[in-house]
């Protein structure tokens, strides 16, 4: 009997498993400049074998099969599009800091670095790192077999969650409700992410999103 053939979804669940396997080796047995390990290894681990999986084993066209249009206008407007919804990450984060300190936010807890554009840069590549892999490559995928929004999204920000467990367990600060507060944001971000990449079929408004996200987590101690 010939043995079924996997769903391409499933073989793309699979990678996506060996790529986290790869990311948490590294995470548990080598610490290196939080810089480096977002420009230099998520570009390694993450999104290198995504290109390499569209382009040599679903044999497709990298950019259109992860919504990665690069068009001035559309860049454009979905950066406007994501700063428009910094009100929602600001409570996001607010909420999260007072479940962390039980106190309320003060402009006394900004926290700017020196080397603020450099800051920006790499919380922008990290952005698009993460959302090469968790939306436009296993959210589209996801989707496209399931036809359901709410599940795909769901499931894939699930997904968001686990891929940032190896860096959750090499923070000290990690206890049991840090670990449930960042399930709560990862999964919060991950679904409007989710969605708004569903619906705008770019995967440049979350790339923006999260970039933002990002930063507001980095200038507050959160």
């Amino acid at each position: 009997m010939a043995k079924k053939e996997k769903k391409p979804v499933q073989k793309a669940l699979n990678f996506w498993a060996v790529i986290l396997i790869v990311w948490a080796f590294y995470r548990s047995y080598f610490k290196m400049p939080i810089w480096f390990d977002e420009i230099i290894i998520k570009f390694l681990v993450f999104t290198l074998p995504v290109f390499y999986y569209i382009k040599k084993i679903e044999k497709k066209p990298i950019f259109e099969s992860l919504y990665l249009f690069f068009r001035p206008k559309l860049i454009i407007n979905d950066f406007f599009y994501a700063s428009s919804l910094i009100l929602i990450l600001l409570i996001t984060i607010f909420f999260g800091y007072y479940l962390r300190t039980g106190d309320f936010f003060s402009l006394e807890n900004l926290l700017i670095p020196d080397s603020f554009l450099f800051f920006i840069f790499v919380s922008l590549v990290s952005a698009f790192h993460e959302e090469v892999i968790s939306r436009g490559f296993i959210l589209k995928r996801l989707y496209e077999d399931s036809k359901n929004l709410f599940s795909s999204t769901f499931f894939a920000s699930v997904l968001f969650f686990f891929l940032h467990i190896p860096i959750l367990f090499s923070d000290p600060r990690t206890t049991g409700s840090f670990l449930f507060l960042a399930l709560i944001t990862n999964v919060f971000l991950s679904i409007v992410n989710g969605l708004i990449f569903l619906w705008r079929q770019s995967l440049f408004s979350p790339i923006f999103i999260h970039s933002i996200y990002n930063l507001l987590i980095g200038i507050i101690k959160v």
